[in-house]
């Protein structure tokens, strides 16, 4: 009997907890829709897109453990795609959003699909933090880490 008690509060517990993070996320499709209007222009080396998504004070750790910031993303776009490097697609896979007023975490898997002769798939575990600021959500840190294959 005690087990099934004890059984029954976790349940009850682990329902209200699922339902507390959804109920805490009051801007999770506004955010989804915002990294997927990211994770289209990056697919295609929009500098626009990179300079709305990206807030000025951004901290972003690359999957290959170099930290960047703003700055230096739209340096390296500026220079423009390099032709031996094949086209990649990149879309988000298990988004989870969490949120706490103004300040919002969206982690998720990334899928790059990389085009070109040998076609290749490279999956990233991301995290975003964004902060609200004058009614806009913009990504102030970011971790990316690369899933082995």
């Amino acid at each position: 009997m005690l087990r099934r008690i004890t059984a029954l509060i976790v349940t009850l517990f682990l329902s209200a907890s699922a339902a507390a993070q959804q109920d805490a996320a009051p801007d999770a499709d506004e955010l989804r829709r915002l990294l997927t209007y990211f994770l289209d222009g990056a697919s295609r080396n929009d500098i626009a897109v990179h300079e709305r998504f990206w807030a000025d004070e951004l901290v972003y750790t690359r999957s290959g453990g170099v930290r960047t910031d703003k700055a230096g993303i739209l340096v390296d776009l500026r220079k423009g795609v390099d032709p031996w490097e094949p086209p990649t697609t990149y879309t988000a896979e298990d988004i989870r959003i969490q949120q706490y007023g103004d300040t919002a975490i969206v982690a998720f898997r990334l899928v790059a699909k990389l085009g070109g002769e040998n076609p290749e798939t490279l999956n990233f575990l991301n995290t975003g933090t964004f902060l609200k600021r004058n009614g806009e959500w913009r990504a102030i840190a970011w971790q990316a880490t690369r899933i082995p294959p």
